[in-house]
């Protein structure tokens, strides 16, 4: 596939998915590394860092990044962006900011709290720690493939 071309076809795109549900899943285990670190707040500058390099790179293996989408032909670029806003994603297409990670971060808050919490807790904290964090960032990658899927898979279809 051209680094700045859409999947033309479903099966490019389930081979797309199968890479990025692979780079999620080691990014995931990253983020529960870090969140074992008994120091508060390295696990979340480390998550804040790791998404900031993961959701743009699902995005850019999508062929859907802000900068992608923005070199595509006028018909083509309103075709996605009715796509992308059909889907409710705020983060197909956009350019991924701290801003950005840190509403995605309030969205799940409540795990980020236990978390902190948890690594107080002796010997069992630090495995609970990090496995809210893994379950967490796994979670989050999941749903961007999912979205930058169902996105580009509504595109293919409308395109044939």
């Amino acid at each position: 596939m051209d680094e700045l071309a859409l999947p033309s076809n479903l099966s490019e795109l389930d081979r797309i998915k199968a890479e990025c549900k692979s780079m999620v899943t080691k990014r995931a285990s990253a983020s529960g590394l870090a969140a074992a670190v008994p120091v508060p707040g390295v696990d979340i500058t480390a998550d804040i860092g790791i998404m900031l390099e993961l959701l743009p790179a699902i995005n850019r293996k999508f062929g859907l990044s802000h900068d992608q989408i923005d070199q595509l032909d006028a018909e083509t670029k309103k075709v996605l962006l009715v796509l992308i806003t059909s889907a409710g994603s705020e983060l197909v297409g956009r350019v991924i900011t701290k801003q950005v990670i840190g509403k995605l971060l309030k969205k799940i808050g409540s795990k980020i709290a236990v978390k902190q919490v948890a690594k107080y807790v002796p010997f069992i904290g630090t495995a609970v720690s990090a496995g809210i964090s893994f379950g967490a960032m796994k979670y989050l990658g999941n749903s961007h493939i999912d979205d930058c899927y169902n996105v580009a898979k509504r595109y293919i279809e409308k395109s044939q």
